[in-house]
């Protein structure tokens, strides 16, 4: 299922989905300790610098264990990265994985997420050869329920009481996708592959 040892690069016509390096930490601290964009993760808003460079080496060991596959969005023509697209709880022997991601408040309401995401879901079904698609979601966050209907993704389940975040409970919406549904859905019009 996964056969390389670098993130391929994945490019559509307004966002390109690239492998994040050293170089990228300053920008993936800015858009992480955002408390607007960490408002609905699983963990705070990062507080020290030195996060990046723990995401970059559990990027790293994902790759090599071929659990985690995460990429930086890129606006294009632009290199910054602006936000992250990953895919997590990577499950080879049953075709599943869950999908994450996050963008940068300064780029908000641009429709890059769509974009980003159509890219990912294209390689995961297409390339990767998985199955299922399976999003954890704060049912208080509507944006990106919302983008994930709109992506195709059905609501599944609703798991109650399920973090604990900065002394907060909160539940989860669980959403999913399946490969045959992303292949026949007309609905979304999706990037081209340069």
């Amino acid at each position: 299922m996964i056969d390389f040892k670098e993130l391929p690069t994945l490019k559509g016509d307004r966002v390109r989905l690239r492998a994040m390096r050293a170089a990228d930490a300053g920008a993936l601290f800015e858009i992480f300790s955002d408390k607007e964009v960490a408002r609905y993760w699983s963990s705070p808003p990062w507080t020290d610098s030195a996060k990046a460079d723990e995401l970059l080496e559990s990027v790293r060991r994902g790759l090599d264990t071929k659990t985690l596959l995460q990429w930086g969005v890129c606006a294009a023509p632009e290199e910054k990265v602006v936000g992250t697209c990953t895919l997590w709880q990577i499950d080879a022997e049953n075709q599943r994985a869950e999908i994450g991601f996050a963008l940068s408040r300064k780029v908000w309401g641009r429709g890059l997420m769509i974009d980003a995401l159509t890219l990912l879901l294209d390689f995961s079904f297409n390339e990767l050869g998985l199955r299922r698609m399976e999003a954890d979601v704060d049912p208080e966050n509507v944006a990106s329920i919302g983008l994930l209907e709109r992506l195709g993704f059905q609501r599944e389940g609703y798991l109650r009481e399920r973090w604990c975040v900065g002394g907060k409970v909160t539940d989860s919406v669980i959403l999913g996708l399946l490969g045959r549904e992303w292949q026949t859905d007309g609905r979304i019009s999706r990037p081209s592959k340069a």
